[in-house]
């Protein structure tokens, strides 16, 4: 996005400066769109260039705020100049189409942030995203501007561009023409609430580290929408994986009804960076956030840790793993397994885990489960002289809001108003 400033002093000379900011505005809009066409295809490299994919999705996010601010006020702020040439049926169309793209990803970002709407009418709105992307483009290639199309800014915006449709066109492609692996389901197994599903490799298989996610399509029984899943096995040798499914919204409720052994599955990924961090560290797993660990401690090495890990639910009948890391607390010197029953316990915070913990000076912590605990523990942890830098989780989020819930809540007086006290 500041690339182009590079460029800009030399077209300045002589021309009006706010109009050539909105025109620079415009541009960074178009390359805020770009990346988050690209981003959306999680293509190898992305993680590379971006962060693990929770941070690059949270990236996302930002890139279409931006975008949209930024082309509201290029709309707002004139960016005509004189002495560009005259305007034609071309420059017209260009006009519009940028108006069009404007109100479009306007709407798109409403509701995108506004998180109360149901995740399948935001999934298919916001394909459409795309479409604006395509207008955009063509707003910038044919509008009247300050410099040529085979200028070196014009090169660079053109190459953004060109970029950005052919992320475009590839998202939009049929989800067989994308690098995935073939898997079918092996067995599957209750415990508590979860539905614990191991899978087997049907050609070559998928290599991936413990805690990484996956991105999971089962096409034959209607769920062809792939959606992220943590594996909860470790890596193994036959490329075999698990992962383990519980009923927190329509998608994964109807997965667990339609699932049964044989059922074929497309596999994407692995992707993430959470892992096994190095010396003495804390696993907090709160209800299904158990996955990621019940993966670690599989893969734990005597080198590792020590490591305690608490895993916080409020029926002991509903936990998943609790068996399995009860073993390997058995076995593995390096590990502690606490479970915590929070409705016969009260809930846990950062003062319990540290009792539990014998003290966190040192330590890392590594969290898994709800955003409200997890916000909760990362200000409370710092008491105890845990730094954000040693607080490490996934913002396993794929859609998130800006406060538009919080928002929400307060119209409709769900949520009550703290009232400062007088000043003294």
């Amino acid at each position: 996005m500041a690339a182009p400033v590079i460029w800009l002093p030399g077209i300045a000379a002589g021309r009006d400066t706010l109009a050539l900011f909105s025109q620079y505005l415009g541009m960074t809009a178009l390359i805020g769109m770009a990346l988050s066409q690209v981003i959306a295809t999680r293509w190898p490299g992305v993680e590379a260039i971006f962060g693990p994919l929770d941070e690059s999705y949270r990236l996302h996010k930002w890139l279409g705020l931006w975008a949209l601010a930024a082309s509201f006020l290029h709309d707002t702020i004139d960016a005509d100049m004189r002495g560009l040439g005259r305007e034609t049926a071309l420059v017209d169309a260009a006009e519009t189409a940028g108006e069009i793209s404007l109100y479009g990803l306007l709407i798109l970002v409403a509701i995108t942030v506004a998180t109360f709407i149901p995740y399948h009418l935001w999934k298919w709105t916001h394909r459409f995203i795309g479409v604006f992307f395509v207008l955009s483009a063509f707003h910038y290639l044919f509008i009247l501007k300050p410099f040529a199309n085979g200028d070196p800014l014009g090169l660079y915006m053109g190459g953004i561009c060109l970029l950005g449709l052919l992320a475009y066109a590839y998202t939009s492609a049929p989800r067989s023409w994308r690098p995935s692996r073939a898997y079918r389901v092996d067995t599957l197994e209750r415990q508590g609430e979860a539905l614990v599903v191991n899978m087997s490799s049907e050609g070559r298989a998928l290599r991936h580290r413990a805690g990484q996610f996956v991105f999971i399509s089962f096409p034959e029984i209607g769920m062809s929408e792939p959606h992220p899943f943590t594996l909860s096995g470790p890596p193994r040798e036959d490329g075999r994986l698990r992962i383990s499914i519980a009923p927190l919204g329509d998608y994964t409720s109807l997965l667990m009804s339609r699932l049964e052994a044989g059922t074929p599955a497309r596999v994407e990924g692995p992707f993430g960076d959470f892992a096994i961090a190095r010396g003495p560290q804390v696993w907090v797993a709160a209800g299904i956030g158990i996955t990621p660990f019940a993966a670690m401690a599989g893969a734990l090495k005597p080198a590792d840790g020590p490591v305690t890990v608490i895993h916080t639910v409020r029926d002991p009948a509903k936990a998943a793993h609790v068996a399995e890391m009860t073993d390997h607390a058995a076995t593995l010197p390096n590990l502690d397994f606490i479970p915590w029953h929070s409705r016969a316990q009260g809930r846990i915070d950062a003062d319990t885990i540290a009792d539990i913990a014998g003290g966190l000076t040192g330590k890392t912590v590594l969290y898994c489960g709800p955003s409200s605990l997890r916000d909760a523990l990362k200000k409370d942890l710092r008491k105890h002289g845990v730094s954000a830098r040693r607080f490490r989780y996934e913002l396993f989020e794929i859609r998130t809001g800006i406060g538009m819930n919080w928002l929400l809540a307060r119209l409709t007086r769900q949520v009550p108003v703290r009232r400062r006290a007088p000043a003294e």
